[in-house]
């Protein structure tokens, strides 16, 4: 159960390695409603045009970039399937680490 945050801002935590990006968008817009008509602001922490990403270790890339969307958060929420993904199994363990909330899918 999700309880009235004082606008507390969160991040979203999916897994993403094969999935469509559509997927992805349709389930962070799915959560993210549910979360603000909770009070929280749901950070934007969905990484764009993946394709396009010039790096040579994307998933690192965009790892960090989840890294440092999370240090703009007072807690996380992690999504089904978030503990067998590695990126969301990192930015959980930060999360725990540095003492924000958790809240679960």
């Amino acid at each position: 159960m999700i309880i009235h945050s004082n606008h507390k801002k969160v991040m979203i935590s999916m897994p993403m390695n094969g999935r469509a990006e559509c997927d992805i968008k349709t389930h962070f817009k799915i959560i993210k409603a549910e979360l603000e008509s909770k009070g929280y602001e749901v950070i934007d922490s969905v990484i764009k045009d993946f394709d396009k990403i010039e790096n040579k270790n994307k998933p690192i890339y965009c790892l960090s970039k989840s890294i440092e969307f999370l240090s703009e958060a007072d807690l996380l929420y992690c999504a089904k399937g978030w503990e067998n993904a590695r990126g969301c199994k990192i930015e959980h363990e930060i999360a725990t680490k540095y003492g924000l909330e958790v809240i679960y899918e």
